[in-house]
């Protein structure tokens, strides 16, 4: 290969493209004429020369470049025995460079040492931004599939659904937000690029309150994508939108699409993305969100399907229960009643009655009570483990598990629960408490913790519930746990059930704080959607 004299023996700093290249051992050609980038980089591993094509990957002139960083990594060595520079080479590499004229480039380059100066590097790049774009995309769409044939929960499948698009298309932020099959009740179920503050739906909804328009409602409406652009502008001077502020100024996003997620003919949900400042919405990336909606609808028709087999299991298990009662403490009773009988029979004759008979009949009696009570507080324990929440309230209720357990596992205990906490909805209540003991249980179990701490009130309609301990913490989530931390998806999933979130927050040697925030009624998480009806496309 012949190369010109570099910048410090001219003193230009213009790239001198008239160099050529060998080959085979009778043939050259002209760099110029090569399709592929060609550079040649001195040791610093700056650019020193550039043919045509690797100017134009590059975005600049000769004189913009010519002494500029490459964004190739330098190797080592290049031994002797190195593939030839248009050989077929399997350790091809990729690197990511960011031209003067903007958005990310990504190019697969070989590297090999210049032969008339082994210090100089030569390297062979292309563009293969687009053919890794859509690789990542099919790779998006592979994993997401697995993961709904995978036993995770929808909010942790739709969690990684979320991440996948948002690491396929590089996109700022991506939100899937659901809605029950009454059509009533929207929250977010997964998200990615985004932190999860616990008041977002407290604050969307504050935002739709105010006369914030929610495009998202639209893509509902009608069933159709919605594509905005340049969202951001027009939203961080709208005062409607003052509320979330704060949580959006966190993205560096500029428009927005939000996708439909369609099930069985109906409006379900939708999945809202925000693209990075820069990026364009063509069809390529609308087929992809679409692609991805799909995944996520089914997912949420799986979750759907799901439910209502829980709810012919319940339907199921309240059968099985008077099927047990009369098997067991019916027959029972009965048979004490028939006992009774007895009694009144022989009492009503005018012979006297022997003490032994009376006693034999009195001891089956108190035996066929006795096991009758012992089954039916089997039954109650088995079905209703926190009927408790019930008979004393769910303040009572936490307060005699947190003292119990504590003592039982030798923590110090420090518990304030407002009263205002007993006026919830009975399965609200329900599910409160299994968040809070389950946060308990996890303390005892994984923590090592000195001391634990409950606290529980309502605020502004919301109810807040916060598990603290002293513990050991952790980095990552616990050996053989998948789901984010100590099965922190089960809480979840009672909390999005009402359009709330648990999030927790720990760090090795720091502890760990499970925070839990519910809508203390159905209408405090509730936005007044759309009729689910279609109404044409959007406008």
């Amino acid at each position: 290969m012949a190369v010109p004299p570099g910048p410090s023996d001219t003193g230009s700093r213009r790239a001198d493209t008239g160099w050529s290249v060998s080959v085979s051992r009778d043939t050259t050609v002209p760099a110029d004429d090569v399709p592929d980038g060609l550079a040649v980089l001195d040791p610093r591993g700056h650019f020193v020369r550039l043919n045509r094509a690797a100017l134009a990957l590059c975005g600049g002139t000769g004189a913009d470049l010519t002494g500029t960083p490459g964004p190739f990594p330098l190797a080592d060595e290049c031994g002797a025995g190195s593939p030839g520079l248009f050989d077929d080479d399997t350790a091809e590499q990729v690197t990511t460079y960011t031209p003067a004229t903007g958005g990310q480039r990504e190019f697969a380059y070989r590297l090999h040492p210049l032969s008339d100066d082994p210090r100089y590097t030569v390297v062979a790049f292309r563009d293969v931004t687009d053919e890794r774009h859509r690789q990542r995309r099919v790779t998006a769409l592979a994993r997401t599939a697995a993961k709904l044939a995978s036993q995770g929960t929808v909010s942790a499948t739709l969690d990684a659904l979320a991440a996948e698009v948002v690491q396929a298309d590089g996109l700022a932020g991506v939100q899937i937000l659901t809605r029950g099959e009454s059509g009533g009740r929207l929250h977010v179920m997964g998200s990615a690029g985004f932190r999860h503050p616990t008041d977002f739906f407290r604050r969307l909804t504050r935002v739709h309150e105010l006369g914030g328009t929610l495009q998202m409602l639209t893509a509902l409406r009608t069933r159709e994508p919605v594509v905005i652009p340049r969202r951001w502008e027009a939203l961080r001077d709208d005062p409607a939108w003052a509320p979330l502020h704060d949580y959006l100024v966190e993205l560096d996003w500029d428009s927005f699409v939000s996708i439909p997620l369609i099930t069985r003919g109906q409006s379900t949900g939708v999945l809202n993305a925000y693209l990075a400042p820069g990026q364009t919405v063509n069809a390529r990336t609308m087929e992809f969100l679409t692609a991805m909606a799909e995944q996520a609808a089914i997912a949420v028709d799986y979750t759907t399907l799901v439910e209502r087999e829980r709810d012919v299991a319940r339907r199921e298990e309240r059968q099985q229960l008077a099927r047990d009662l009369h098997d067991s403490v019916v027959q029972q009773v009965f048979s004490a009643g028939m006992h009774v009988k007895s009694m009144e029979v022989l009492a009503g004759r005018d012979d006297t009655v022997p003490a032994d008979t009376i006693a034999r009949v009195s001891g089956e009696v108190g035996e066929l009570t006795r096991s009758a009570l012992a089954d039916l507080r089997a039954m109650v324990h088995q079905r209703r483990p926190s009927a408790s929440v019930a008979e004393a309230g769910l303040a009572e209720a936490l307060r005699a598990f947190v003292d119990g357990t504590a003592a039982r596992a030798g923590l110090r205990c420090e518990v304030r629960i407002a009263p205002t906490v007993d006026g919830l909805d009975a399965e609200l209540s329900e599910d409160v408490y299994r968040i809070v003991t389950e946060a308990v249980h996890n303390v005892v179990k994984h923590a090592d913790a000195a001391t634990v701490s409950v606290d529980a009130d309502l605020r502004d309609g919301w109810l807040e519930a916060t598990v603290a301990d002293d513990g050991r913490g952790y980095d990552t989530p616990p050996e053989g746990d998948s789901s984010g931390g100590y099965g922190i998806e089960t809480m979840r999933e009672r909390a999005t059930r009402w359009g709330g979130t648990v999030t927790p927050t720990s760090g090795r040697g720091a502890g760990t704080t499970v925070r839990a925030v519910l809508p203390s009624t159905p209408a405090a998480s509730t936005l007044e959607l759309p009729d689910p009806t279609p109404e044409g496309p959007a406008r």
